[in-house]
């Protein structure tokens, strides 16, 4: 057993936000009509229930789940979040696979491409496509069960917004498609699927919205389908991926891979397909080339007389079901369908099946992300690295410290607003430990001094989101009745879903939080957190670190389960206050000893990682981006060259960053974008 299973837990909901929220109140940022409120009983006799409700793209429905059920051969009943998963469900077909058996589910419509998903007690939903909702009970179609659950369902129609709708700027040329190659190759240079759909968007923007309607990536290599495999059986979660070979277009293997399929069907059938970034632009827009199959069964490679998967010969019906599927999701904005020079419209795979198509590309155009603030963001830090380096010392080039580095020239006046403002950080799991090593020390006595910047740490114990919660609160109201300013609250790792629970539970609160900065933040949770507790005491005994530790470590990490921040971001799916989000992303040259054990495992889920946490999981749903430092994720906020001393704090030698320039550079994004929206 290696150190990262006590590491990996130091530390997706909707894409965009529905409503600004100012205090108490949710406030339509357009017109809207009056909500529409009915109840509906779902008995545990059926599976799916028709609510007799028609949704438009875009209106958003609140659904909350009361009652119970018991399954058959159940122990015990369960209410709306659904009973305690066992070894079981790993073997278990369910409409929702990540979700408890006995579940309260929704859908959107009776398309093939209406993914189900969890209600539980609470849920709000935005329609990406018009559609009938329905409700019902996560269970197979044969299951029964006793008792039934209630469900108020308050639908509120979409915003009639006074500005014109988006309108697609930049589009795919006919030269730019005749530009791509009509079929993928395999290593040995023999032809295979045709590529068939073209996405242009953000490569998070494309990530996201395939996450939310579904889609899984699939394992690049048998290392990591052995690594996830054995992370879902310790988190008795369902395992629904198998390798994709790598093909080749543009003369590379594919930047990703991406299948739906059921657990006991996958290796049978699934909807796949592969997409690799083109080698230009549409307008600013990256371009994104797919070649997508659907896989019916088996067949034999004519090649080698090997078994490999039979796709259906159709390929356009899976073209179009990933085009379906996109556009369920919600984020595009226009799907046009191009035919290329030359089209090819009968041929045989690499492995000799034949297939046929009438030769069209889907051409899916998403909207540009308007919480984007990653140019702004980057021009400041690397202006202040450069003009004032608060750190000291040389620190060479702004692109070793950020991914997509700016200018260096900005003009740097004195931050505006210490009259109005003070930032308070609430530091993540494990910090409690280490109390000779605070989050961002290096820039406290700084901020003061130049800018007149209060900046406080409010440590933490490795307890529960919500106790920590209420912690949290009871400080900062405190803090309130003696300071008029109100405060920029800085969540890193596990401190970012505390002050989200703080946010959601304490409304009160509201009107005196300026902005949230999520840092290196868990937002979604982490992907391990299921596995640790078990082997965390251990570690901090071999390690000397339990001694200082305050808390309930085990709650803390149960906060932790992505289960349980997607449930938490189901209910809460819109930020309450002005919110921001920097994740951090790592490799073998910037990642400390310490978390390199742990990378194999976070990239077998997403090659952009810090060594705990994936680049998706570190980003608040319906925040402002930021862009990505380069930095594992204690580098980027916590100086522990000054706990070298211990055996701990010999690993982390790569805990080198430029925190001072960092903080800096967020608390003025963070002004001046406050400032500019009160004028």
């Amino acid at each position: 057993m290696k150190l990262f299973y006590l590491l990996v837990l130091v530390p997706l909901a909707l894409p965009g936000q529905f409503f600004r929220r100012d205090g108490d109140a949710a406030k339509p940022t357009d017109k809207t009509a009056a909500a529409n409120t009915k109840e509906i009983s779902v008995s545990g006799q059926t599976q799916w229930v028709d609510t007799g409700i028609d949704l438009a793209p875009g209106d958003v429905v609140k659904l909350t789940g009361s009652g119970s059920i018991k399954l058959v051969n159940a122990k015990e009943e369960n209410g709306p979040e659904g009973g305690k998963r066992g070894w079981m469900d790993m073997i278990r077909t369910l409409p929702v696979n990540d979700g408890n058996r006995g579940a309260l589910i929704g859908r959107i419509g009776d398309r093939d491409t209406a993914r189900a998903f969890l209600i539980g007690s609470l849920r709000e939903q935005r329609a990406g496509l018009a559609g009938r909702l329905f409700v019902g009970i996560n269970m197979a179609s044969s299951d029964k069960a006793s008792g039934a659950f209630k469900v108020i369902v308050e639908r509120t129609a979409a915003a009639v917004s006074d500005a014109a709708p988006y309108k697609v700027t930049h589009k795919l040329t006919q030269a730019q498609l005749d530009s791509i190659p009509l079929r993928v190759k395999g290593d040995d240079g023999t032809p295979g699927d045709r590529t068939n759909f073209v996405v242009i968007g953000s490569e998070q923007q494309v990530k996201i919205a395939l996450e939310h309607a579904g889609w899984t990536v699939v394992d690049r290599t048998p290392k990591d389908a052995a690594l996830r495999s054995a992370m879902s059986i310790l988190t008795k979660g369902a395992y629904v991926t198998l390798p994709m070979s790598d093909l080749l277009l543009f003369d590379r293997p594919q930047d990703y891979g991406y299948a739906q399929g059921d657990p006991l069907k996958v290796i049978a059938a699934r909807h796949h397909f592969r997409i690799w970034k083109a080698p230009f632009e549409v307008g600013t827009q990256d371009v994104w080339i797919g070649a997508g199959t659907h896989d019916v069964g088996f067949d034999k490679d004519q090649r080698n007389g090997k078994i490999t998967h039979k796709i259906d010969p159709n390929t356009d019906l899976e073209r179009d079901y990933i085009a379906r599927s996109f556009q369920e999701e919600g984020s595009i904005v226009l799907t046009e369908y191009m035919t290329a020079k030359n089209p090819i419209k009968e041929a045989k795979t690499a492995h000799g099946q034949a297939f046929h198509s009438d030769g069209r590309h889907a051409i899916l155009y998403m909207k540009p992300d308007t919480l984007d603030m990653i140019t702004p963001f980057s021009d400041l830090f690397c202006s202040v690295l450069k003009k004032n380096n608060p750190d000291g010392g040389d620190w060479g080039s702004c692109s070793q410290w950020i991914e997509e580095p700016g200018k260096e020239s900005l003009n740097l006046p004195k931050i505006p607003g210490p009259d109005k403002y003070r930032v308070v950080i609430v530091p993540g799991f494990f910090s409690s430990c280490f109390p000779e090593a605070p989050a961002y020390i290096e820039a406290h006595d700084y901020m003061k001094k130049q800018f007149g910047y209060q900046v406080d740490v409010f440590g933490v114990p490795n307890d529960s989101s919500e106790d920590n919660a209420a912690k949290i609160a009871a400080y900062l109201k405190a803090e309130a009745a003696k300071d008029s300013r109100q405060f920029i609250v800085l969540g890193y790792s596990k401190g970012a879903p505390d002050l989200q629970v703080m946010l959601a539970n304490f409304p009160d609160l509201r009107p005196r939080i300026a902005a949230f900065l999520s840092v290196a933040g868990a937002s979604g949770g982490s992907r391990m957190a299921d596995a640790a507790p078990a082997m965390a005491e251990k570690y901090m005994n071999q390690f000397q670190i339990s001694k200082s530790c305050q808390g309930d470590v085990a709650m803390g990490f149960r906060s932790l389960q992505r289960r349980v921040r997607m449930e938490f971001l189901a209910r809460n799916p819109n930020p309450y206050v002005p919110t921001y989000s920097l994740p951090a992303i790592a490799d073998k040259d910037n990642m400390s000893k310490a978390l390199a054990n742990a990378a194999p495992m976070i990239a077998a889920f997403d090659r952009d990682h810090d060594g705990q946490l994936t680049r998706g999981d570190a980003i608040v749903p319906g925040s402002r981006l930021l862009g990505a430092a380069r930095s594992d994720h204690f580098a980027l906020a916590l100086p522990f060259e000054k706990a070298k001393g211990s055996q701990f704090g010999a690993m982390m030698d790569k805990n080198h960053y430029p925190r001072a320039a960092l903080l800096e550079a967020m608390v003025r994004l963070v002004v001046q974008d406050l400032e500019a929206k009160s004028k």
